[in-house]
């Protein structure tokens, strides 16, 4: 593991961080969601305070504590995440999206509760990609994205990273027998456009989050 996270950065850069899992509703009680806890994000955000760079947190439904002195946008399904994300987007350095953002959502919501009886099918309507959207736009700003893949994780990675026009992204595996959904420590690795790959076994997340932004610092310093 050879992460550096050394840092003699001096800018103040304006963050916008993603995180938690999204949910889309099905009735006024049921929804459709994913295992993400949020941390991943949560933790961003609190290096990037911590740097001194002003760090603005978009959250989607978590059961972590919103970090003092951060800027705090909750938000519940996908669109409102992207609506969100678009308002603050001209005015950023740096967009990290670390949220876990549902690929479907239920393509009509039930206005009353659904009642147990016979099976039903659910159709679904495919979310918006906030990153991909955001490609034409994205100018001199810095883009960083996540991965979680099942099969030719590195693979899916690195074509997600160049369909997105991302600066780099922090790509994880999952299995049957090794999630990565809540835990402190995480394995993968971190791809850019240039065919770097650095890969991580069992690391903590806040090492993973200090070299995120040190290696947004250096970007911007490049710019």
């Amino acid at each position: 593991m050879g992460l550096s996270v050394t840092s003699v950065f001096k800018s103040v850069l304006k963050i916008l961080i993603t995180a938690g899992a999204t949910r889309e509703m099905l009735d006024p009680v049921r929804f459709l969601s994913n295992l993400s806890s949020g941390k991943m994000g949560y933790i961003l955000a609190e290096k990037a305070q911590k740097k001194g760079h002003k760090t603005i947190l978009i959250s989607a439904p978590t059961n972590l504590s919103p970090p003092k002195e951060i800027k705090f946008i909750s938000v519940v399904s996908a669109l409102e995440m992207q609506s969100v994300v678009r308002e603050y987007f001209l005015d950023i350095d740096c967009l990290i999206m670390a949220s876990a953002v549902s690929d479907y959502r239920p393509l009509r919501v039930a206005k009353e509760k659904i009642k147990k009886g016979e099976d039903i099918v659910l159709r679904l309507k495919q979310n918006p990609d906030i990153l991909l959207n955001l490609k034409k736009e994205k100018g001199k700003k810095i883009l960083v994205g996540f991965s979680l893949e099942s099969q030719d994780w590195l693979e899916n990675s690195r074509k997600k990273l160049f369909r997105k026009d991302l600066d780099f992204i922090v790509a994880n595996k999952i299995s049957r027998i090794k999630s990565p959904f809540g835990k402190n420590r995480i394995s993968g690795a971190i791809l850019d456009k240039n065919g770097t790959i650095e890969r991580f076994n069992s690391v903590e997340k806040k090492k993973i989050a200090e070299t995120v932004i040190k290696k947004v610092e250096d970007l911007y310093a490049l710019v």
